[in-house]
This record gives C-alpha cells, structure tokens and sequence, in this order.
C-alpha cells in the first residue's frame, strides 16, 4: 500500500516524530484528571497550538490527540458515545496543520489501550477490543489521518487486537509497546519477542518499537534488542522520554535537556531506529535540538551500553529482560551533560 508514511521512509534515512502530548497540554491549562479529547472539541485553537509546535520544531510525523479516545476510557467523562467525534476533529485539526506547514508531514492517528485487562486475565474479550479499536481507528481516518499508531501496549492480545480492527479498516499502522518494567512491559513482553510477534500478523504495521518506558536510556537499550531481533531493514520507532521525572513544586517535571534529547536522538538512529521522538517531557525546544542533531551529525556505529551510559546516565535494571550476561546493563553514577 502506497501511503504517506511508506513515501517517506523509502527516500529518507530518518524521521523525526513529536513530542509529548500530556506535557504539554497541561502547561496550555489542563487540569489532572481531565480528558484531553475533549479538548480537541472545547479547545481546539491549544490542540492547533500542540500540533503547530512539533510542526514548527521540524517533526516529519506527529501524533493526533486522541490517546485516550476509544469508548472504554471516555465513558470515565461519560463521554463514551463521542468516539467517532473527538478522534475525527482531532485528526481534522492536525491534516489543516499539516497542510499548511508547506512540507510533506505524516498526522498519525494516536490509538492508546483500552485500559482494560483482556481475557484470560482480565475481562476484556477480543471481540470487544477490536471492535473499540476500530471505532477509534474509524474516526481518525475519517478526519484526515495517514497511519493508525496504536502506542504504550504492554500486552501481545492487546497489540493483536488493534492489528485486526486496523486490518478491518484497511489502514496502515505502527505500533508501540512501552518497556518500563526492567525491560519488559508491564505484561511480560521484551523488546525482542515483539519484534517477533509483529512478524506473525497478517497485516504486519509499517513500524513498530517502543515508546515511554522509564528514561532515554533504558530505551535505547530496548532498541538494541529488538533490532538485534527484526533484522536489516526494519522501520524502528524509538520514542523515549525526555529523562526522568521528578515532583517539584506540585507538578511532574522531566530532568532531560534538550542537549540530552539531542544526544538521544543520534543514538537512537545509530542503534537502527528510523522514527525517532520524545514521548513525556518532550517539548518544541527538545525536538528543534534533536533535528538539528540528525542533521548535523554524522552515522556513527552501533552504540554499545557504554556508551548510552556515558552520554545519557545509568539504566533502571541490571538487565533488558533478554538474557543474562549479554545484556546486563553497565552501572554508573547518574549524570546528565551540558545540563
């Protein structure tokens, strides 16, 4: 299938996605516990402003806000019957900024899980999750999404699930699991078994990887693995956060510099990612700094984990989940450069 994202990873050697969306959605005024859906229809001019800015700051890719708009996590805000309408003026809003930036920019249609446990575990049927994921993935296309992005999965049913409604809709798609429990999502699942996981659906995503996690670091870790794993020539996403979080003076701040995202950057590209962004803490400034740094920088070889270390600072867990010694993770005292 010909499409947008597939246009630009055949003819160019990266891309560079976006940034947060909640981080920067709550210093534009949302408040904790909010549904920030409902901004896309409330409050559409500070949605415009969030995509303008990973316009503006150079992304190739950026993520439409609709994280949280299937019908499991809106019914929270009684708001589970206007699926079809947020995800689609989401997506509407972000095609306008799209198009009006003069270059070719990919609007991915942001799909989060459920949040929901499936069966045997939980509750939640296949039949039902795919039916929520379609419906998200139906409103999204309907306002002018590229590519379904389905992110921050942490179970293979849950991954399966949104493959096969996004196989319904005849889209294309990435996907993302998040890796923040020492290297295995909060499921089980390591960098290298989703790798191999994607290569057994029938309609395998153009991309897949990992976003958020724990820091830049960890991820990048993960990134190692599952190239290890996919091979030459597998689109990889790296999207990792902007350092670690931290409570300081009521509110959630992450201590990564856009210095450190720049160094990130490059080094996600040289561990094999070609879809490279921030996720939590990632604002405009981090990503003007980490374009600058692709195309300033030349390819260097494949980092090894001291070297992450060194330019990042020191891993959560001794190990990716992976193996033993093979990917035991050096340790170091924590620092951050040019900070």
């Amino acid at each position: 299938m010909t499409n947008a994202l597939t246009r630009l990873l055949e003819t160019r050697d990266w891309l560079l996605a976006d940034g947060a969306t909640g981080t920067n959605l709550f210093n534009m005024g949302l408040m904790s516990g909010d549904a920030p859906e409902l901004w896309n229809a409330d409050e559409p001019a500070k949605i415009r402003a969030l995509y303008d800015g990973a316009v503006n700051a150079g992304s190739d890719l950026f993520l439409t806000n609709s994280f949280g708009g299937n019908a499991s996590r809106l019914k929270l805000h009684d708001a589970q019957n206007r699926v079809l309408e947020l995800n689609r003026i989401s997506a509407e809003i972000a095609r306008e900024a799209a198009d009006a930036s003069g270059r070719d920019i990919v609007v991915a249609g942001s799909v989060g899980p459920t949040g929901d446990i499936m069966e045997p575990v939980g509750t939640l049927s296949h039949a039902r999750a795919v039916e929520m994921f379609e419906e998200a993935g139906r409103g999204l296309l309907d306002g002018g999404a590229d590519v379904l992005w389905v992110e921050t999965i942490s179970a293979e049913e849950e991954m399966r699930a949104a493959a096969e409604a996004f196989a319904n809709l005849d889209a294309p798609w990435c996907g993302t699991m998040s890796f923040d429990t020492a290297g295995r999502t909060m499921m089980g699942v390591t960098s290298t078994r989703l790798a191999e996981f994607m290569a057994t659906l029938p309609k395998p995503p153009l991309a897949f990887g990992a976003n958020c996690g724990t820091g830049a670091s960890d991820l990048l870790r993960t990134m190692l693995g599952m190239a290890d794993a996919a091979g030459e020539g597998a689109n990889l996403i790296a999207k990792g956060n902007a350092g670690i979080p931290k409570y300081v003076d009521g509110h959630i701040h992450y201590d990564g510099t856009p210095e450190l995202m720049a160094d990130y950057a490059v080094l996600a590209r040289d561990c094999g990612a070609k879809i490279i962004g921030g996720c939590c803490g990632t604002m405009p400034d981090h990503l003007r700094h980490m374009r600058a740094a692709l195309e300033d920088t030349p390819r260097g070889p494949r980092p090894t984990l001291e070297t992450i270390v060194e330019k990042l600072g020191d891993f959560s867990s001794a190990s990716d989940g992976t193996g033993e010694d093979a990917n035991a993770a050096p340790r170091r005292e924590r620092r951050r450069r040019r900070a």
